[in-house]
């Protein structure tokens, strides 16, 4: 037979084992923890992304809307984003935008984008990179390959006078050979 160590250096065997085993279970769980802070991180900044194209389209269509609900044929923009708040060129003050959004990605009031006095957008003042750069609406596809949130501009362009009515072309669309009635080329 063999003979057994003391009892008391079993236990102190036992209690190191048990140690090692607590600081490996510890040292797992962090490195668990930190994939899942990055991934959480990600997904923070998606949804940042997606409420700065909402709020920009906001200020957008209330450019858009002031611009157009002028009274006679005098179109101009706004001077202020108070003026998209209450439109004083009315009887009643009319609302373009329900309030003035800040930036969702600053926290800070947006940048204004001017023509003269007049405002014609907004801008992020933010150089982080984004995370979407493809995959946009129709109003954003701008944005398609722009690496910061500083270069997506919410901009409303009125139309050119005198010509009315006449949309340009894109160039793919110019590109594309033009195909005669009943569909032979």
């Amino acid at each position: 037979m063999i003979p057994l160590p003391p009892l008391p250096l079993i236990k102190r065997r036992v209690r190191g084992v048990v140690l090692l085993a607590l600081l490996l279970t510890l040292a797992l769980m962090a490195v668990a923890l930190m994939g899942a802070v990055e991934v959480w991180s990600v997904e923070r900044q998606r949804e940042t992304e997606a409420e700065l194209l909402y709020v920009g389209d906001q200020y957008r269509l209330a450019i858009q809307h002031y611009y157009y609900a002028a009274p006679g044929a005098g179109k101009m923009l706004p001077a202020s984003i108070d003026d998209l708040l209450a439109d004083q060129r009315f009887p009643t003050p009319v609302r373009h935008l329900r309030r003035a959004y800040a930036d969702p990605v600053t926290g800070e009031a947006f940048e204004l984008l001017r023509n003269g006095e007049q405002i014609s957008g907004v801008v992020s003042s933010s150089t982080k990179p984004t995370i979407k750069r493809s995959g946009f609406s129709r109003a954003d596809s701008a944005f398609e390959g722009f690496e910061t949130y500083n270069q997506w501009r919410f901009l409303f362009s009125p139309p050119v006078p005198g010509k009315a009515g006449r949309r340009s072309q894109s160039p793919s669309q110019s590109l594309r050979p033009p195909v005669a009635i009943g569909g032979k080329p």
